[in-house]
């Protein structure tokens, strides 16, 4: 039996109808988001994974970020190597503490625990991250990779170092 926390922690982290898609969101948090995000040069790992923000809600610290499962990310097996789906993750949940802060912090991730559930095929792919807890110094972070069907793909959960960064506005 769940506990009415735990229940709700689970509840809130279900897929909602709203943010499913590939389509960019047009709202106040979403847009809010890609303000932060845009203070700085994109870095080029976000440009090699193809990363676009989806949709963001910073007070609530979830994000939603598409990716490129491009044909040169492939393994032997012709699926999309792990340590690029990894990679994906990671540059969903570092942007969610970014967006979470306001822009104030940066998080350098000092440890991820990665679970594999389903080979990836090359094709567009969505991230979901969330900040579960954000102190002073250390964040802790989950993420879920999913393919274009809407097939869960991976789950990481991750801390970070909080960084701050200079005001850039």
């Amino acid at each position: 039996m769940e506990t009415a926390s735990r229940k709700s922690a689970v509840e809130n982290w279900r897929d909602e109808e709203e943010w499913r898609g590939m389509e960019p969101a047009d709202d106040a948090p979403t847009r809010a988001a890609l303000a932060i995000v845009s203070r700085m040069p994109a870095p080029p790992c976000a440009l090699l994974l193809g990363w676009r923000l989806l949709r963001a809600d910073g007070p609530a610290g979830r994000i939603r970020v598409a990716f490129d499962g491009r044909d040169d990310f492939r393994n032997p097996a012709g699926t999309i190597q792990g340590g690029m789906l990894a990679a994906m993750l990671d540059d969903a949940m570092g942007p969610a503490i970014l967006i979470h802060t306001g822009g104030a912090s940066f998080g350098a991730t000092i440890s991820m625990a990665v679970n594999y559930l389903a080979p990836a095929a090359p094709g567009p792919m969505a991230a979901e991250a969330r900040v579960l807890s954000c102190g002073r110094t250390v964040a802790f972070m989950e993420g879920r990779l999913f393919g274009a069907d809407g097939r869960l793909l991976v789950q990481a959960s991750a801390s970070a170092r909080l960084t701050p960064l200079p005001d850039r506005a």
